[in-house]
């Protein structure tokens, strides 16, 4: 019998596996791990109530860790803690922070606890597996903007109304006006202005606040006397502009473009307004310094502190769960406000 042995032709590109999340056969179920891994979100994160967002990104973050074992030819329910360690490893050789880095391992983790619950595997491998630590000041990530800084951009917005010349070209500032205003006075979250609905406008007598969720916990937002009119300004001309019922589930902040008119305004277009705001004010790009929509709720917490507010105020209104987090902001101020080497100076009579 003659045997004939065929060439591999070079630099031939082999066929991709078509998939490695197909769940072994004797556990009789037909879903993807990914499915598997999403009806697990929708039931146990958030306690059953988290966000569409939240989701999306989970599995995000998922597929990106089942590519990488596709690409490195591991079935993910064979994976051992030393495949999380190199998985790890191609994080930080991709460069991501190390909080990122942190986000994707916990996330993976969570992922492992879905399979485990539905018995594919018996441990978990990601279990015991930490991100790097992040030797950075927390403080440093902090951008915010000064208090004459936030008044330049406020009365930006206002001498743009000030000058506008139909009723159209005036609601979309009203809208942006109190959309930036919440969020760099009361330090509101772009995901909860993205979700916020007119029911959750709460009225307590002369009273306005705002019913907001992020993550896993809800607060009441009082508004300051300025916000309440311009928010009620703003509803009042969106009515007569659009002339559509403004109801209770309606959406707060709503596209006014052409193309998607009263829809829910994305949270990428909540961060288009801000960026178009901040370059305009040329306060986008400083010196050391970028700002961002997230820089708003800096500038909230950081203003807040600073002017006499006191840490649990602070940390009531922002909605953070751990008063360690709302401390960075009195490190910020304190850093350069209270600098105890200034007093040292002082003592010492040193001249410049």
């Amino acid at each position: 019998m003659e045997i004939k042995i065929v060439p591999v032709e070079e630099n031939r590109i082999l066929e991709p596996i078509k998939s490695v999340i197909v769940v072994p056969e004797s556990t009789n179920v037909t879903s993807t791990l990914e499915e598997i891994f999403a009806k697990f979100l929708q039931l146990e994160v958030g306690d059953g109530a988290a966000s569409t967002d939240t989701i999306r990104s989970y599995l995000s973050v998922t597929k990106q860790y089942l590519n990488w074992c596709r690409d490195n030819l591991l079935s993910p329910i064979k994976a051992e803690p030393e495949d999380i360690k190199l998985y790890r490893q191609y994080l930080v050789q991709s460069e991501y922070a190390n909080s990122t880095i942190a986000t994707k391992l916990n996330i993976v983790r969570i992922f492992y606890n879905a399979v485990q619950v539905r018995g594919l595997i018996a441990n978990n491998p990601a279990a015991k597996i930490k991100a790097p630590k992040d030797r950075k000041d927390p403080a440093a990530r902090i951008t915010f903007m000064e208090a004459e800084e936030l008044k330049f951009l406020l009365d930006y917005l206002q001498s743009q109304l000030d000058r506008a010349k139909t009723n159209k070209q005036k609601l979309v500032l009203l809208r942006d006006r109190i959309l930036i205003g919440i969020m760099s006075l009361e330090g509101c979250r772009t995901v909860e202005m993205h979700q916020l609905k007119v029911e959750n406008i709460v009225r307590q007598g002369i009273k306005t606040g705002l019913q907001v969720s992020a993550k896993r916990a809800s607060r009441i937002v009082p508004l300051t006397e300025n916000l309440a009119s311009w928010l009620d300004e703003y509803l009042q001309t969106r009515y007569k502009v659009l002339r559509r019922k403004i109801k209770p589930e309606s959406y707060v902040f709503v596209s006014l473009s052409n193309n998607s008119k009263n829809q829910q305004l994305s949270r990428r277009s909540i961060r288009a307004i801000i960026d178009r705001y901040l370059v305009g004010c040329n306060l986008k790009h400083t010196d050391g310094r970028t700002l961002s929509a997230h820089s708003l709720r800096h500038t909230a917490g950081t203003l807040a502190l600073r002017t006499g507010s006191d840490l649990r105020q602070v940390q009531d209104l922002l909605g953070h769960a751990d008063p360690r987090t709302t401390s960075i902001y009195a490190h910020v101020g304190d850093r350069w406000e209270h600098n105890p080497g200034a007093n040292v100076e002082e003592k010492l009579n040193l001249s410049s």
